[in-house]
This record gives structure tokens, C-alpha cells and sequence, in this order.
């Protein structure tokens, strides 16, 4: 595989659960996966798929370094996990987009001021680099005509494609997401799934956690399932056999 076009690259890797007190220690820390090898390239589609509590959303945040890589080689977007100080954590999350099931947007501010103030604090410094940048990502998501609506007057689909458009702002090569589809209904996830399609093919990954199969056999990707502690690739069209 070319390394330029690899975006994730596991090998080896245990995930253990730790707390605060204990973060750079195996001893004591409840063991979630081992064995984990996993690559993925630009441009591809990745679904993570398995039991509430089979390890989905931990393997996620250990990419984007909120649980710490304690054992095996981890490198995302170029970055070496296992030697990631935490004062460049920022700095691997601004290659990076992620996008929550649960929105996490600034409710007292409209759209293009939930993108303008975190570009502004991911390192964007001019105004005008700024609002271009956001005209193009609402563009992209269909939000461009609801720049100055509040996240509440908007429905559940357009606040998730909002949460997409500040993935989007800073150009990244991979963008996690957790059951982006989990709190929609069936029309708004079509649309997120069709977006998701526009954006892989203009080269970035995406990893998706999600419990929706129906999803899966309409947009057909690679499919990772979690089970007893490991991962494993599966083969998604004899899933609808």
C-alpha cells in the first residue's frame, strides 16, 4: 500500500479503557481490543459495525487521541499516536474531522458563526479565507441559504449536515463519525449517506459507526465488525444473502 494514501495504519494495537489517574499505564486498565491491524486509504468508506459496548466508539477516540494508545503502533493522518504529546493533540484533531451523534453545537450562535468562531480557533486567521471557506463547505452540505438560522430552527438532518460542514472546514484527510444517522429518520439519513458519497469522492476517508444495516446494503463499503474483544473484515454482500 502507498503510504502517501494511507489516512489510518494499526498494527498490533491493544485499547484498554483507563481513567484519569491511570493513563499511561496498562496495569489495572479493562482490556477492550487486541490484536487490532487496520488500514484505510484516501477516499475510502469504512463502516464499523457490532454490539453496543464492543469497542466501536473507543477504537474512534483512540484515533482522534482521547483514549490514549498504550500498546502497538498507531499512526493517523501522519501522526504517531503512541507518541503524541498532549499539547499536539490539537494539532492531529485540525487534520481531522469528526462528527458526533449527539451535534455539539454552540446553541446561542447561527450557523456560520458555529463554523467562524472554531475555524478561528482551529488557526484560521484571515476573515476573508474564513468566510469563503465556509461558503464552500455550507454550499457542499445545502446549508448555504440558512447561514444565519440558529442550530434549534433547523431539523435534525440539517443540524447533522452542519456538523458535517464544520468536519469539512478544515480540509481533512479522514473524518470520523458516530452513528451520524443514529437520531434520524430515514430520509435525513439517505441525504447524510449521499453527502458522505460526495465527500469520500473528492479523496477524504471516512469511518462510520453505525447499527443501521439497511444503510449498509444501499451504500455498500468496507465493513469492519467488532466481536469478543477483536475486529475483523467482512464480507458485506454475504451479510444480505
Amino acid at each position: 500500500m502507498d503510504k502517501n494514501n494511507t489516512v489510518v495504519s494499526l498494527k498490533g494495537v491493544s485499547i484498554y479503557h483507563t481513567d484519569d489517574d491511570n493513563k499511561s499505564s496498562r496495569k489495572d486498565n479493562e482490556l477492550v481490543l487486541s490484536d487490532v491491524d487496520l488500514e484505510v486509504r484516501e477516499g475510502e468508506m469504512v463502516y464499523f459495525i457490532g454490539r453496543v459496548g464492543s469497542g466501536k466508539s473507543t477504537l474512534l477516540k483512540t484515533l482522534y487521541a482521547e483514549v490514549q494508545l498504550l500498546e502497538g503502533k498507531g499512526e493517523v493522518v501522519g501522526v504517531d499516536l503512541r507518541h503524541l504529546k498532549r499539547k499536539n493533540i490539537p494539532y492531529l484533531r485540525r487534520r481531522m474531522g469528526i462528527v458526533f451523534q449527539d451535534y455539539q453545537l454552540l446553541d446561542d450562535r447561527n450557523v456560520f458563526y458555529n463554523l467562524y468562531d472554531v475555524m478561528q480557533a482551529t488557526g484560521w486567521k484571515k476573515d476573508s479565507d474564513i468566510r469563503r471557506r465556509i461558503d464552500e463547505v455550507l454550499t457542499l452540505v445545502g446549508l448555504v441559504n440558512k447561514a444565519y438560522k440558529m442550530p434549534h430552527e433547523l431539523s435534525g438532518g440539517e443540524q447533522q449536515r452542519l456538523v458535517i460542514a464544520r468536519a469539512l472546514a478544515n480540509s481533512p484527510r479522514l473524518i470520523l463519525a458516530d452513528e451520524p444517522t443514529g437520531n434520524l429518520d430515514p430520509v435525513s439519513a439517505d441525504e447524510i449517506m449521499k453527502l458522505f458519497k460526495q465527500i469520500t469522492a473528492k479523496g477524504c476517508a471516512i469511518i462510520m459507526t453505525t447499527h443501521n444495516t439497511a444503510l449498509i446494503e444501499q451504500y455498500p463499503a468496507r465493513t469492519i465488525m467488532f466481536s469478543k474483544g477483536k475486529i475483523s473484515e467482512i464480507d458485506v454482500e454475504k451479510m444480505f444473502l
